[in-house]
């Protein structure tokens, strides 16, 4: 049975919102400015409100690692900004390694401002679903990489379901 407590972790689920990829700052941020902007967006969503979602280690493990390109001039790009909020989203549920592999597997068929905003159209839509109750439906004509998409941002949207709704993070 859901609490008043949990019914509004669920209403506040309603402001998800990932920036799409024209919504992304035009201008290269520092790593400073890139941390603040990925921690703006996510915190109220993502993780333990005691924890940082992302800091510049992280950013620069994921450089050393080859996740993400190195920055020019200490710069980072929307392309940067933009495989970190997928990194930042789906270290919730995937290892690093896993990460990887499915943003090479987006970016394999599509350029990476149509991956990206695939991604956030489809986990918001996930989040939305489940937090109401419903189920991500099926389309009949959905591609192997639309059915990979689907799944990999459900696994979120029941993760986070999970954790608001009654674990209370």
């Amino acid at each position: 049975m859901c609490t008043n407590k949990s019914n509004n972790k669920k209403n506040d689920i309603s402001n998800f919102h990932i920036p799409r990829w024209n919504e992304l700052p035009n201008l290269d941020l520092y790593l400073d400015q890139t941390v603040t902007l990925l921690e703006t967006y996510l915190q109220n969503y993502i993780g333990n409100k005691d924890e940082k979602i992302i800091t510049k280690t992280m950013i620069n493990n994921y450089v050393k690692a080859g996740l993400l390109k190195a920055p020019k001039k200490k710069k980072y790009k929307k392309t940067h900004i933009a495989t970190l909020f997928v990194i930042c989203t789906l270290k919730q549920i995937y290892s690093i390694n896993d990460i990887n592999e499915l943003i090479h597997l987006a970016i394999k068929t599509t350029k990476i401002n149509n991956a990206y905003d695939e991604f956030c159209i489809a986990l918001e839509k996930a989040t939305a679903l489940t937090f109401a109750g419903k189920q991500y439906t099926d389309d009949d004509n959905m591609t192997e990489e639309k059915y990979l998409l689907k799944n990999v941002v459900q696994s979120f949207a029941n993760k986070l379901y999970v954790e608001k709704t009654f674990l209370h993070k």
